[in-house]
């Protein structure tokens, strides 16, 4: 996984007051931690934040005003009408360290026809080298049928990842279709057809 650099500026200036100041000049406000040392209260970029959060799991390289660290999103607050970025947690990582953390979990291909895909989970969590964290894992449910069940353990993880999750936990299996309830034209019609039986057997 590549790198996104965004620039920081030191934070001095606390509370609300202050964090909406920040944010009224596009900004957002965010705080860096881990390795047993000091929380940094940074400034970042409001679109340039906005940008790399829309990958998961960015390495974010924070670079300025004697910062000079890698980074990875740990907790994320936005407005909850306009989606705007207002808080950022970052987590302080090394080259070479290991994480945990949620990778996206997508299918391809298609199912037996008779069956229907039931994922469970969307995403598994997994360590990973901090520096390498994959983008997410692909799985093929070609022709998969009926009944057939992948748990956390058949995920084919890139190579350096290992599962983090329970690995009994069920992540996709396969389910009959739901059967369809006739029509309400066709139950007219069936019984439209039955009418002139039932005159007959009243004439006779």
């Amino acid at each position: 996984m590549s790198e996104v650099r965004i620039a920081a500026e030191r934070r001095t200036a606390f509370g609300k007051g202050a964090a909406r100041k920040i944010r009224r000049a596009d900004k957002v406000p965010a705080v860096l931690y881990g390795h047993g040392t000091d929380t940094q209260h940074l400034t970042l970029p409001g679109h340039e934040v906005l940008l790399a959060l829309r990958t998961p799991n960015v390495l974010i390289r924070l670079e300025g005003d004697g910062v000079n660290e890698l980074a990875l999103p740990k907790g994320v607050q936005r407005d909850p009408i306009k989606g705007f970025v207002e808080h950022v947690d970052l987590l302080l990582v090394k080259s070479g360290e290991k994480v945990t953390v949620e990778i996206p979990v997508t299918t391809v291909g298609d199912v037996h026809p008779d069956g229907l895909l039931d994922q469970q989970l969307v995403s598994i969590a997994v360590e990973a080298e901090a520096t390498h964290i994959p983008t997410g894992v692909e799985v093929n449910v070609e022709g998969l049928e009926v009944g057939s069940v992948i748990a956390a353990s058949d995920l084919p993880l890139p190579e350096g990842t290992t599962l983090s999750a329970d690995a009994d936990v069920v992540v996709l299996h396969v389910i009959n279709k739901p059967v369809e309830a006739p029509e309400e034209g066709a139950e007219a019609e069936g019984e439209a057809a039955e009418a002139p039986e039932s005159a007959e057997a009243s004439a006779e």
